[in-house]
């Protein structure tokens, strides 16, 4: 009798494979596809009965998209997934199918800067009102609920400061009012984070980041419970949205591997974050696995490990040039806005320039994803970059 395994990496090993359905092939082909033909009438019908669950045209989704959808509910404990083009769109898909106008939406004041652009732009000219919230607000949330509240967005931890939100006591208060709850879950994916088994109702995950591993392609994944299935199905339908074959092949094969790669990530991350902390340069490390990043101790109870992402703010008296040519001479550390692949990356942000609900006043910041290289040779390259803010030569 075959053992059934709930272990996160056997899982990730067997989840989404049916080789038998596939010549027994192991990782699920490619399917290229548009139209889809049919024998006759009924069967027309019945297909177009069952668009949610059977392949009835390319938009609605490929053999290998919904292996990729199956996948990915498994991993994170959820009833269903949607599959869309990038991790944007699986943020706008779950809000939008929660949402119309006169409605109102609480949204983290740590939030990724697409999503608040969404909500201050296109909901905001929609009729749909919104309110940011310092993301360490826990139950207090419930002062901010109004009678048209339909939807609290979440993001723990945040892009760029790493506040851990109270899932739990935000989800106790949206629950008894019917209000969605919906997680961005891209730092900490189903390996670390599973909200839905918090009660959240949609965990959103960039795929482009750590499920595809390489930098290469662009997906994002709505993971429902069996109420929220529909809604979001719809929404993303409704959108226009699809995940593309390819990209669907390359994030199911970069997930085989997710969990090895996660836990490199984190070692290398943690090492980098605790020597950051010694140098005499650096004013604060935002790492939430530290013991001084807000929201360190919920960090500790619902996560079960960090990723290679994390910020660090430098003390006040560096000036934009020298922290430009630091960050420039860096040979490991590539400059780039997104993170999640096997190289490290750097890039400079300043927090400031978006709060609305909280003040955030520090000195200059850099947000370091932390790949698959060296250990050792990363410390080093960053020391040469000390040096280099610091007016010496490396």
């Amino acid at each position: 009798m075959r053992a059934k395994s709930k272990k996160p990496d056997s899982q990730i090993a067997h989840a989404g494979l049916n080789p038998h359905k596939n010549f027994g092939v192991v990782n699920p082909p490619v399917y290229h596809a548009s139209t889809i033909l049919h024998p006759n009438v009924a069967h027309f019908e019945q297909a177009e009965a069952r668009r949610f669950d059977d392949v009835v045209y390319g938009r609605f989704g490929t053999p290998t998209q919904f292996a990729l959808e199956e996948a990915m509910a498994t991993l994170e404990g959820g009833a269903r997934a949607v599959a869309v083009c990038s991790g944007v769109a699986a943020c706008l898909t779950a809000m939008l199918a929660y949402l119309k106008a006169g409605d109102h939406v609480l949204v983290p004041d740590s939030v990724y800067g697409p999503v608040r652009n969404f909500t201050t732009g296109f909901l905001a000219r929609f009729g749909v009102a919104h309110d940011f919230y310092d993301p360490l607000i826990g139950a207090e949330i419930a002062s901010l609920i109004k009678p048209s509240t339909k939807v609290i967005y979440l993001e723990s931890p945040g892009s760029l400061t790493f506040e851990v939100q109270d899932v739990p006591a935000i989800v106790a208060v949206a629950k008894p009012r019917g209000i969605a709850t919906m997680l961005d879950n891209t730092w900490g994916s189903p390996l670390f984070l599973r909200p839905l088994t918090m009660g959240v109702d949609v965990s959103i995950v960039a795929a482009t980041k750590y499920i595809v591993g390489h930098s290469d392609a662009m997906m994002g994944v709505c993971v429902c419970t069996s109420a929220s299935f529909e809604p979001v199905k719809r929404s993303a339908l409704q959108l226009g949205y699809h995940a593309a074959p390819d990209d669907s092949y390359l994030a199911l094969r970069g997930l085989r591997t997710v969990g090895v790669r996660l836990r490199a990530h984190q070692k290398a991350a943690l090492k980098v974050a605790h020597w950051l902390k010694t140098r005499p340069e650096v004013e604060r490390v935002l790492h939430p696995a530290l013991p001084d990043c807000p929201g360190h101790d919920i960090w500790k109870r619902d996560f079960a490990g960090s990723s290679g992402l994390f910020s660090f703010t430098l003390k006040r008296d560096f000036a934009k040039p020298a922290v430009d040519a630091m960050i420039d001479g860096l040979e490991l550390f590539g400059i780039g806005a997104s993170w999640g692949g096997f190289e490290s990356l750097v890039v400079p942000t300043n927090p400031a320039r978006f709060r609305t609900a909280t003040k955030w006043d520090a000195g200059p910041m850099i947000r370091l994803h932390i790949g698959l290289e060296d250990i050792d040779d990363l410390i080093a390259d960053l020391e040469s970059g000390f040096a280099r803010l610091n007016g010496k030569t490396a």
